[in-house]
């Protein structure tokens, strides 16, 4: 018995090759009727990791390329915790706009990346994205003081509607 495969104008048979035209009948034996999938469980989680991974990607290098645009004040060290602990006075109010950004920006690719590749439950793995992000502000702002009107802003707009506007993009998308 010979296997036939057909690939495009050719049909394999075992080693030899023969040319036979592409028709419409001979079509189902190129695409299977049953494609198999990746189990959806695994799709889920796979997305909110690549998620997680691509906002902080993008959250971290907004934040690495901001001292560049606006430069720290005079006498801050931003390159450690403590430095940027003790020189925090010292920020004006356009120090905390790329921070702001970096928080927005990284949660919203996080949750749009998982909302583009999660199998169902975009929404529900979307705003756990957002939660992630939000969690890790929390933690930030708890370690890292920072003007109240920054971390009420940070907090409130930063996390949470990025994620539900990334949401809606793929939900519009369709």
């Amino acid at each position: 018995m010979f296997h036939h495969w057909n690939l495009g104008n050719l049909l394999i048979e075992n080693t030899i090759i023969d040319l036979v035209p592409f028709t419409i009948d001979n079509f189902h034996k190129l695409v299977p009727l049953k494609p198999k999938f990746m189990n959806p469980i695994l799709k889920n989680t796979l997305a909110v990791i690549a998620g997680l991974i691509v906002g902080s990607i993008v959250n971290m290098s907004i934040i690495l390329m901001s001292g560049s645009i606006i430069p720290p004040p005079d006498g801050a060290d931003n390159t450690t915790m403590e430095g940027l602990q003790k020189t925090m006075h010292l920020f004006e109010p356009k120090h905390f706009i790329f921070p702001f950004l970096a928080h927005a920006i990284g949660t919203f690719a996080g949750a749009l990346t998982t909302s583009l590749i999660a199998f169902n439950h975009r929404t529900k793995l979307g705003l756990i994205i957002g939660s992630f992000f939000l969690l890790g502000g929390i933690v930030s702002v708890c370690s890292l003081p920072s003007p109240m009107w920054f971390t009420v802003v940070d907090v409130v707009f930063a996390y949470i509607p990025m994620a539900y506007l990334a949401i809606k993009v793929v939900k519009r998308r369709g």
